[in-house]
């Protein structure tokens, strides 16, 4: 399933984007970048090989940060296997705002975790 995957983005849930934005790059001194996605405004950071994305978004805690799993394609192939294992899906496979595809899913412990594939990959393999 996610055995060749790479987590290479946590995705942040954030009250204030303004805010956000100026603690990582004044405090942390990260490249922060604004996007306009589908959904609105986010921005992103690049810490080594790891990206970082900060959705505007109510979040309690708990609900965030999410790590991603970046794969090169078998999106619904990858979610029809954690399904066949119990995983609780939570939201199904639906567009990133990369213009990607993404879906996101529950450990255990109730941890949300997150898979998305580049908007050129194979859904299935």
């Amino acid at each position: 399933m996610l055995g060749n995957a790479r987590l290479d983005t946590i995705v942040f849930l954030v009250s204030q984007l303004d805010r956000t934005v100026a603690f990582y790059r004044d405090a942390l001194g990260l490249e922060v970048e604004l996007i306009d996605g589908h959904d609105g405004a986010l921005a992103t950071a690049q810490a080594g090989a790891v990206s970082l994305v900060f959705i505007p978004q109510p979040a309690k805690v708990g609900d965030s940060p999410i790590p991603v799993f970046s794969i090169d394609g078998g999106i619904d192939d990858c979610l029809d296997a954690l399904v066949a294992h119990g995983v609780e899906i939570t939201t199904p496979v639906s567009m990133a705002p990369d213009g990607g595809l993404t879906f996101d899913f529950l450990d255990p412990d109730r941890n949300a975790l997150s898979v998305h594939q580049p908007g050129d990959a194979p859904r299935r393999r």
